[in-house]
This record gives C-alpha cells, sequence and structure tokens, in this order.
C-alpha cells in the first residue's frame, strides 16, 4: 500500500504535473563509485544528484540503495531494484534492462606504475599485459573480447591500484574521474607511484537502465532524457558537476 508520503508526493505530482503516474518511488541503485555515487559524499555523489534531479523534475519520487555491483545487476534482474543508475551499455543488458540516453560521459584511462615504460597506441600494445579489470564491469567490445590481453578480475579499483604499485599486473582500468579522486583520498599513499598512459583506452556513455518488467519504462527513459536536456539548458546540470569539481 503506498505510504501517506508517497501520496502527498503524487497529490503535489497532479498540481504540478499533470501527467505523472501516482505510484510507488522508483528503486534506485548502484555500487559506491566515488565520486558518482558514494552514500559518504554530500548528495551521494554527481550521478545520483543528476539521475534523482532529472527523475524529480519528470515527476518520479525515487528512493536509492548502495550494494556492491554484481548484487546490483543481479536485483535490477530479479525486480528488487527499479533503475540502475551507473550503466554502460551492453547487448546482454538490453535483455533485462532498457537504456536512457547517455547523461555522462566516462573516459577511460589505464595507470602503469611510473617508469614502468607501457606505451599504448592500439588494443595490440596490450597483448600479454596482465590487466586489472572491476568484475562485472562492460568495458569496450573490442577489449572484452581480444583474449591476448590477460584480464585480472578486481572488485575495486583501490585494490587494482595496489596490484599495480605492488607488480602483480602491469596495468589497471578505470574511469578518469574516479582514479582522480582516489588518489586524492583513498589512494594518496600510492599516487605519487602511479601514472595514467598518455592515449585513453576509449570513452563510455552512462545511462540509467531500467527493468524490463517496469511496465512504464520506455516512458521513463523518455521523461528522464528531456530532463536531463532540461538541466543543461538552464545552467543545473553544469552547476552539478561544479559541486564535484568536474567542470
Amino acid at each position: 500500500m503506498p505510504s501517506l508520503k508517497t501520496w502527498r508526493i503524487c497529490l503535489l505530482s497532479l498540481v504540478l504535473l499533470p501527467w505523472a503516474a501516482c505510484a510507488e518511488p522508483l528503486r534506485l541503485v548502484a555500487d559506491s563509485w566515488p565520486p558518482f555515487t558514494d552514500q559518504r559524499l554530500p548528495g551521494g555523489g554527481v550521478a545520483l544528484e543528476l539521475v534523482s534531479t532529472a527523475l524529480s523534475r519528470a515527476g518520479y519520487a525515487s528512493d536509492y540503495r548502495e550494494v556492491p555491483w554484481q548484487r546490483a545487476v543481479l536485483g535490477l534482474q530479479r525486480g528488487d531494484y527499479d533503475v540502475l543508475i551507473t550503466a554502460w551499455h551492453s547487448k546482454d543488458r538490453e535483455a533485462f534492462g532498457y537504456f536512457s540516453a547517455p547523461y555522462l560521459i566516462n573516459r577511460i584511462r589505464l595507470v602503469q606504475r611510473k617508469g614502468a615504460g607501457i606505451s599504448f597506441e592500439q588494443l595490440a600494445d596490450l597483448h600479454g599485459q596482465k590487466v586489472a579489470v572491476r568484475r562485472g564491469y562492460a568495458y569496450s567490445p573490442s577489449f572484452m573480447a581480444d583474449d591476448q590481453v590477460q584480464k585480472v578480475e578486481v572488485s575495486s579499483f583501490e585494490n587494482a591500484a595496489h596490484m599495480v604499485q605492488l607488480g602483480r599486473v602491469s596495468l589497471a582500468l578505470e574511469d578518469e574521474y574516479v582514479a582522480r579522486f582516489l588518489f586524492n583520498s583513498s589512494l594518496k599513499d600510492v599516487a605519487g607511484e602511479l601514472e595514467f598512459l598518455p592515449r585513453p583506452l576509449g570513452e563510455n556513455e552512462l545511462h540509467i537502465l531500467i527493468r524490463l518488467s517496469q511496465p512504464d519504462h520506455a516512458e521513463i527513459a523518455q521523461r528522464f532524457d528531456a530532463a536531463i536536456a532540461a538541466m543543461h539548458a538552464d545552467g543545473s546540470y553544469a552547476a552539478i558537476m561544479a559541486r564535484y569539481g568536474l567542470q
């Protein structure tokens, strides 16, 4: 049964947004991925702020849960959650989720130990290298399909960075914003021993992924996309990015 809070939101929605549906809040989920998602950060992270603000403008209340990545994906598949808020596109995810348009761009960088002398211009340059990757993440299809790159799955970039520093792997992969944030916080002790390779592996577009079993999945995505466009136009998108130092 909808809560009193939900009915109040519904009444307000009917006044301000007559087309809004009176339903339970959308159940949002992601893993801890600072500065994009992290309940310890003011506002919960830039991705959570962008997504929750856009959904609110689109007429949807929302609740957020933060769980390990694989549990978040499985929970979306099982219907425990409605929206995975930090999803890179992959074909297999289309089997259980509906992608919004991208609302953010992730620049994926390779990190090496300083002085390691690894050069990267094309994928073949990584053949024979051990590369730490986040378990369950969808990197570029060409990278994932290349079995001559030795991929070592890890649970976090912190683990990957320490493995690079100790020489257990040659390289680690992470979004540049994430890596820089962690180099200034939890990885400050090893940051001076690590460096980015000049050329990024590529760019990934960040989407929300709405479970297909949610009856209004396409409409939610459409309204979310329109709200993000409006936020770009009125400057509120840039203001949120600036608060996290990401402009």
